[in-house]
């Protein structure tokens, strides 16, 4: 549905010699299959709003292409360049951009209305397609209340339907949760999610918010530095982060640094450690001697206020310096040598600091990235 190639953005540096330009995309390419919500996350500046506008006709990228559903929108190798009003995309801002003075009938179908005199649907159409589309956002009762009488929910689901009526072959959501509160944002998330999965909407979802990511995607782009540094299925992108980076920006991430020491028969790899030898999985391919990182969730580690009768691989003994109980689970943060080793577990488990521990990594759970 999507394909975008090799795609550069780079705009005039403040404080540098005019030559010098920042780079806010830097050599993107990505694929959105139809029919799905493929969102880019990462944090404030890596490029993931700015990779949306190209998208969108909004930015004029140096080079690269952009095509949606084979029609091409740019293309620098041969010097083709949509407006964004020539695309046909929808586009739903951070701040709902609706109309004041407009009821929300009105807010929906001016979209339709505006359209060029040949292109523009009949009257009986606009109004069928836009009670079909509040009806589809559960606003249908809402038609004629003033638009700035709405609750802020109320106008994302607006912002979206005037969106949703044009039939866009592309939805471009732009960081659209951020203004709400966060019991609204988990409402939302899910009502969004329903939608897109009922419309069989093709969507490109820009956030910096992890969890609304994990939840809504079907695929996940991590951006930093104008880069995609993974991209996969939420599931892989949390488990099995190809770098550092990935693993700190996406949830909480224990990171246990070592060199491989051999690879074991079922393609596991021993690491030694500074605190002992813990044996952990990769798709990438390492040799003795290799700098590596192991990381693995807080979650993923085991807890027993017991002391080992021996160290073993993946199964340490520590001390309990610090707890927190946050409502949903208990961290607790084990000193283990000159490490600090965080576990998150279930809240009816407790253990007072100073208790001496076990800590067990569980093989599986355990994921090697580079070092050095």
């Amino acid at each position: 549905m999507l394909n975008v190639e090799n795609l550069v953005k780079t705009f005039p540096g403040s404080k540098r010699p005019q030559s010098e330009r920042v780079v806010a995309v830097d050599d993107v390419t990505l694929e959105v299959p139809e029919g799905k919500l493929f969102t880019l996350l990462g944090p404030s500046g890596c490029g993931k709003t700015t990779t949306l506008r190209c998208i969108a006709g909004l930015e004029t990228p140096d080079s690269g292409e952009i095509r949606v559903a084979e029609r091409t929108f740019f293309s620098s190798s041969n010097r083709t360049r949509l407006r964004a009003n020539e695309r046909g995309l929808g586009m739903v801002f951070q701040s709902y951009a609706i109309w004041p003075h407009m009821n929300v009938f009105d807010n929906v179908a001016f979209p339709l209305a505006v359209e060029s005199r040949n292109r523009r649907p009949s009257k009986k159409v606009i109004r069928e397609r836009v009670e079909r589309t509040l009806a589809t956002v559960k606003l249908d009762q809402l038609a004629n209340r003033q638009a700035t009488d709405l609750s802020g929910g109320q106008q994302q689901r607006l912002a979206l339907a005037r969106a949703l009526v044009m039939e866009p072959p592309l939805l471009l959501l732009d960081e659209p949760l951020s203004n709400l509160d966060a019991k609204l944002r988990e409402e939302m998330r899910f009502e969004l999610k329903r939608l897109q999965r009922e419309l069989n909407i093709t969507a490109v979802y820009v956030t910096h918010d992890q969890v609304e990511a994990l939840a809504m995607s079907q695929f996940v782009a991590v951006m930093n530095e104008g880069q995609i540094m993974q991209v996969g299925k939420p599931r892989e992108i949390y488990e099995r982060p190809n770098s550092q980076f990935v693993a700190d920006f996406i949830g909480t991430s224990n990171f246990i640094d070592g060199v491989v020491e051999a690879r074991e028969p079922d393609g596991r790899y021993g690491v030694t450690t500074t605190e002992g030898v813990l044996r952990a999985g990769s798709q990438t391919d390492f040799v003795e001697g290799d700098p590596v990182v192991v990381a693995i969730r807080p979650e993923h580690v085991h807890i027993e206020a017991e002391p080992p009768l021996a160290t073993a691989p993946n199964r340490w003994s520590g001390t309990v310096v610090a707890r927190a109980f946050l409502g949903e689970s208990v961290d607790h943060i084990v000193e283990v040598g000159k490490l600090e080793i965080r576990a998150r577990v279930n809240p009816s488990i407790s253990i007072r600091p100073g208790t001496a521990v076990t800590i067990t990594f569980p093989e599986e759970a355990c994921s090697l990235i580079p070092g050095g």
